[in-house]
């Protein structure tokens, strides 16, 4: 099973595509609340940034915590598989992510990158990849 990785941040430049890439294309909202992938500054604009995503934790403590079984672990590569009608939006995942890579949207629905991989191809910089798990392509650019 593959997994999502930011594998080439050093050429973002914080567009923010992938972000509504996945809300719209994904979670059917567009929205800054419902992307499962979100783009910071790294500490200012000349500094880069970095992406915010999950990172496929195996065992996952986001469905640890889940009370009611929203959240399950995927069968292979870590990260989690969700039941949106089973959430009650009690905000345990949010907590327990150790990254903070699960975030609530204004009705206290929790999103989070499935590994989907549907923001991929919005990237105009080729920043992200859907790869076999310890199998992404890594570049490192150096500066000139």
């Amino acid at each position: 099973m593959k997994t999502f990785f930011a594998a080439r941040m050093e050429r973002c430049i914080g567009c923010q595509s992938c972000s509504l890439a996945c809300a719209r294309l994904v979670h059917k909202r567009l929205s800054w609340y419902t992307a499962g992938i979100r783009i910071n500054s790294s500490g200012g604009i000349s500094t880069g940034f970095e992406a915010r995503v999950c990172l496929a934790c195996d065992p996952p403590p986001c469905a640890a915590v889940c009370p009611t079984g929203s959240l399950t672990p995927r069968k292979s590569d870590g990260g989690v598989k969700q039941d949106r009608t089973l959430c009650i939006r009690c905000g345990k995942c949010v907590a327990a992510c150790p990254i903070e890579a699960i975030v609530q949207d204004e009705l206290d629905n929790p999103y989070m990158c499935l590994h989907c991989g549907r923001c991929v191809p919005y990237c105009p910089h080729d920043c992200l990849e859907l790869a076999e798990k310890g199998q992404a392509n890594f570049v490192q650019e150096v500066a000139e």
